[in-house]
C-alpha cells in the first residue's frame, strides 16, 4: 500500500502543479474512454516498473511504464469489468474492480436497470490472473435505486489495524446533461482476511449534500491513503453548478484520524474543472508518494464535454511538491 510520509498539514500545504504533457493516456482503439487509474509504484512491483489498471470500453487495462509519465499502449486483460484497484500484499497482487452484465455497458445510456457486483481476481506476476471471487453484491437499501439499478462499485482496498477495509461507491444517481448514471453514495465493509467475507456499514458514510456546491449530486468515488497522522482521503464529489446548470466533477481533499468520520481537510477542491481535456469533469484518481522527492504523483481521468455521444475521457497527472 502507498503511504504519504507526510502529516496531514504538509499535506495540505502541498502546491500541485499539472503535468505540462497532460493527457498522457489516451483510450484505446474503438473506446472514447479511458478512466480509473490504479497504480503500482517501482517498489511495490514484481519488475521495478511502474503499473497502471484502467477501463475501458471493453473491460480492465494494463499499462507499464519506466519513469510513471510515459506508458505502454493498454493491453485489455479481460471484459466486462471497471473501476480497478490493485492492491499488494506479502507477494501477492489482488485486482478488484466492478463487475457488470455482460455488454451492459455498451447499452448503459439506454434505461435499462443496472446489476453490478465486486470481483476480486489475485496474481504473482500482474500476467497471469485467477478466476475472478465476487466479495461484495448489493444486499443493503442505500446499494439500490428503484429507478436507475442496483450498484456496488469504485472498490478501493486499505488495512487499517487488523482488518481490511473496503471503499465503495453504492446506488446511482443519473447526470442529466451527461445522459448516464453515476455513483450516489460513499461507504465501506470490513472483513477479517483479504480474501472476505465482508460486511458492509449499515448506512452510507458519505452522502450528497444539497448545500454543497461540490457535492450535490452524487459521491462519485473515493480514495483513501494512510499518511503519517492518520488518513487522508481524495474524493470525487458530483454536483450541478447552481450559476451554469451543467453538471461538473471536482476532487477534494478529506483528513480523518481514524479512516471512518471523515472532514473537509480544505475548502476548496484541490482539482477542478479547467478547459479542454478537462473542461467538464476530472475523475477518479490514485496517488503514489515518492519518498526521495518528498513530493506525490497524482493520476487522474478527465472529461471534455457532457453529453455521452460527444465527450472523451483521457488521463492525466499533476505533482503535489512541498
Amino acid at each position: 500500500m502507498n503511504k504519504i510520509e507526510m502529516t496531514h498539514d504538509e499535506i495540505k500545504r502541498l502546491r500541485w502543479h499539472l503535468n505540462e504533457k497532460n493527457p498522457i493516456i489516451h483510450p484505446p482503439r474503438f473506446s472514447t474512454v479511458i478512466a480509473d487509474p490504479s497504480l503500482l509504484a517501482p517498489g511495490d512491483s514484481p519488475d521495478g516498473k511502474w503499473h497502471m489498471f484502467v477501463h475501458a470500453l471493453f473491460g480492465i487495462y494494463h499499462l507499464v511504464s519506466e519513469d510513471g509519465l510515459n506508458w505502454s499502449a493498454p493491453k485489455r486483460l479481460f471484459g466486462h469489468g471497471m473501476r480497478p484497484n490493485i492492491y499488494h500484499e506479502n507477494g501477492t497482487y489482488y485486482l478488484l474492480y466492478e463487475r457488470y452484465r455482460k455488454f451492459h455497458i455498451l447499452f448503459a445510456m439506454m434505461p435499462i436497470r443496472w446489476r453490478s457486483r465486486i470481483e476480486m481476481r489475485t496474481s504473482r506476476d500482474l500476467v497471469h490472473f485467477s478466476e475472478p471471487v465476487t466479495i461484495l453484491e448489493p444486499s443493503l437499501e442505500w446499494h439500490i435505486s428503484e429507478k436507475y439499478g442496483d450498484s456496488v462499485s469504485n472498490p478501493f482496498l486499505v488495512k487499517i489495524d487488523d482488518r481490511y477495509v473496503l471503499y465503495y461507491s453504492a446506488s446511482l444517481v443519473h447526470v442529466d446533461d451527461c445522459g448516464f448514471n453515476e455513483p450516489e453514495y460513499i461507504g465501506y465493509a470490513t472483513a477479517p482476511t483479504i480474501t472476505g467475507p465482508y460486511i458492509p456499514s449499515s448506512k452510507p458514510m458519505i452522502c450528497p449534500d444539497p448545500d454543497d456546491p461540490w457535492g450535490n449530486l452524487g459521491c462519485g468515488s473515493i480514495k483513501v491513503v494512510p499518511c503519517a497522522s492518520g488518513y487522508v482521503a481524495f474524493h470525487n464529489r458530483m454536483y450541478v453548478g447552481r450559476d451554469t446548470g451543467h453538471s461538473g466533477s471536482a476532487i477534494s481533499l478529506l483528513e480523518s484520524d481514524d479512516g471512518f468520520s471523515w472532514t473537509r481537510a480544505l475548502q476548496e477542491p484541490v482539482l477542478s474543472p479547467t478547459e479542454g481535456w478537462m473542461r467538464t469533469h476530472v475523475y477518479a484518481s490514485d496517488t503514489v508518494f515518492r519518498p526521495e522527492q518528498r513530493d506525490v504523483y497524482f493520476y487522474f481521468n478527465a472529461r471534455n464535454d457532457w453529453h455521452w455521444a460527444k465527450g472523451s475521457e483521457n488521463i492525466g497527472m499533476m505533482i503535489g511538491r512541498r
